[in-house]
């Protein structure tokens, strides 16, 4: 008679050790992802923030010896801080492709040509022509709407800038209050203006807030109706979107040559 040996199946054991090795990997993998977005974020909010910087800095320092002198304290006594409608200002030459600074031709697009100090917020950072991310904005640039006025021009100096990541300049804006200054250098002049009103939040498409006499299309309450000359600095809202935008305006209050 021949002896029958039991052959015991383990099917459940080897189904739970492939289970395991699963969700292993799967850890695994998730681990690994996880390491790539903490890498990305590091990148975003700390390697750009500190190369746009370092890269603002340097042209800002390049500005300043190309115009022979270390950047100047602006001349403006406190009776100009409280000027109106029409600020103390030698002729401004009407906008038109024209930079303000001697009547020479419109900067070059990307070129950086001047620079802007905001005190209250410590800024200093070089604007350039134009608002494209790579050429301007991404280099911790502040850019200039090319269809807008330029420094010390009747009309509107409208501006844009990052608010999180690649310099951030624009990033605490939004803690301006009326009476602030916002200076601008050029090769050949410096001007204050005063920050006058912020509209918080409006439409990335509210053009009207860029316009020659500023007034949101979207929120009409928010602007001005009479000529003069102005300065917007635009950014986006809320933090790290690009939903809306934050808007600043302000009002030339004086003028001197470097």
């Amino acid at each position: 008679m021949r002896r029958v040996i039991p052959v015991v199946v383990r099917g459940g054991r080897g189904r739970r050790a492939w289970a395991a090795r699963g969700l292993w990997a799967g850890a695994e993998l998730a681990v690994t992802c996880g390491l790539l977005v903490l890498l990305l974020v590091v990148h975003q909010l700390w390697w750009t923030n500190r190369e746009a910087r370092a890269e603002a800095g340097r042209t800002v320092h390049s500005l300043e010896e190309q115009w022979g002198s270390a950047a100047p304290a602006p001349s403006v006594t406190p009776s100009d801080e409280q000027g109106g409608d029409t600020p103390t200002v030698s002729a401004p030459r009407a906008s038109g492709g024209k930079s303000a600074s001697a009547g020479t031709a419109a900067p070059r697009w990307d070129q950086a040509y001047a620079v802007i100090r905001i005190p209250r917020i410590g800024v200093t950072a070089p604007i350039a022509e134009g608002i494209s991310k790579a050429g301007v904005l991404d280099k911790g640039y502040v850019g200039h709407y090319v269809q807008s006025a330029q420094p010390g021009q009747a009309g509107n100096f409208a501006l844009a800038g990052h608010r999180n990541t690649h310099g951030e300049p624009f990033r605490y804006i939004n803690e301006l209050r009326a009476g602030d200054q916002v200076v601008v250098e050029t090769r050949d002049s410096v001007y204050t203006y005063v920050v006058d009103s912020t509209l918080p939040q409006t439409s990335s498409r509210d053009s009207g807030t860029i316009a020659a006499v500023p007034r949101s299309d979207v929120k009409p309450s928010y602007g001005y109706s009479t000529a003069g000359h102005y300065i917007t600095l635009t950014t986006c809202t809320p933090e790290f979107t690009s939903t809306y935008r934050l808007v600043v305006w302000g009002k030339l209050t004086g003028s001197r040559s470097r």
